[in-house]
């Protein structure tokens, strides 16, 4: 089992950053491949962005592209998604997921652990 925990989320006015991170517990966090996922009201979850266990690959959205950047420190067991230039269509719940290996997808039912979500709230 692993245990993901989000924070950091808030409410920011358009073109402000915020930087949600998750922390990971339970299993070697190095073994997995990490992915941010984002849902708004009434929408389905939506892949934003993923890091291969190693951290040398990476992968987003076009939405967020040049926005959004995601790291990972192992060392910690945190991986964080600085989110800049935000818009108010990024204005959603996020949440933080993990499957073991190397492979990022985009498909929410192929991740195997999922933290509690943390809101993000973007005004215009």
């Amino acid at each position: 089992q692993v245990q993901l925990v989000e924070s950091g989320g808030g409410l920011v006015q358009a073109g402000g950053s915020l930087r949600p991170s998750c922390a990971a517990s339970g299993r070697t966090f190095s073994d997995y491949s990490m992915g941010w996922f984002r849902q708004a009201p009434g929408k389905e979850r939506e892949f934003v962005a993923g890091i291969k266990w190693t951290g040398a690959s990476i992968y987003y959205v076009d939405s967020v592209k040049g926005r959004f950047s995601i790291s990972r420190d192992n060392a910690v067991n945190t991986v964080y998604l600085q989110m800049t230039s935000l818009k108010v269509e990024d204005s959603a719940v996020y949440y933080c997921a993990a499957r073991p290996g190397v492979v990022v997808t985009t498909t929410p039912r192929l991740w195997n652990y999922w933290g509690q979500g943390t809101q993000v709230t973007v005004s215009s």
